[in-house]
């Protein structure tokens, strides 16, 4: 069994995108905080994980608070993107395998949003 947390504070520290494959299942769903519908699937969820981790896993990227549960952990993380102090947690939940199942971003302030969203546009697009 896979230590989640662990390999996903792996993940977000060497902010390498090919550990993703064997953390994520198959049928993962990733909630956006800019896109209304969740994405379904490994390879959608991997790319927006990929351009998270390029547009909000910079130097400046910590996660300040965990609270955790048997299958699911509420991460909040602080970061700078483009000198605005960015607030949000990552709510993670996970199968039997540890492998993560539904992976939910929520940020804010309310500028964060509208940054994120034309930083992870241009991200998707150039990672597509």
């Amino acid at each position: 069994m896979i230590d989640t947390l662990a390999a996903w504070h792996d993940v977000a520290t060497s902010r390498n995108p090919d550990k993703l494959s064997a953390l994520l299942a198959d049928d993962v769903v990733f909630h956006s905080p800019v896109v209304h519908a969740p994405q379904r699937g490994k390879a959608i969820t991997t790319l927006y994980l990929t351009g998270a981790l390029h547009v909000l896993n910079n130097p400046t990227f910590r996660y300040v608070r965990e609270i955790r549960g048997e299958r699911d952990a509420l991460l909040e993380f602080i970061t700078e993107v483009d000198g605005l102090t960015i607030n949000g947690v990552d709510l993670l939940r996970w199968d039997d395998t540890g492998r993560i199942v539904d992976f939910k971003v929520m940020v804010r302030p309310l500028k964060a949003i509208h940054l994120l969203h034309q930083k992870m546009a241009e991200m998707l697009q150039r990672l597509s």
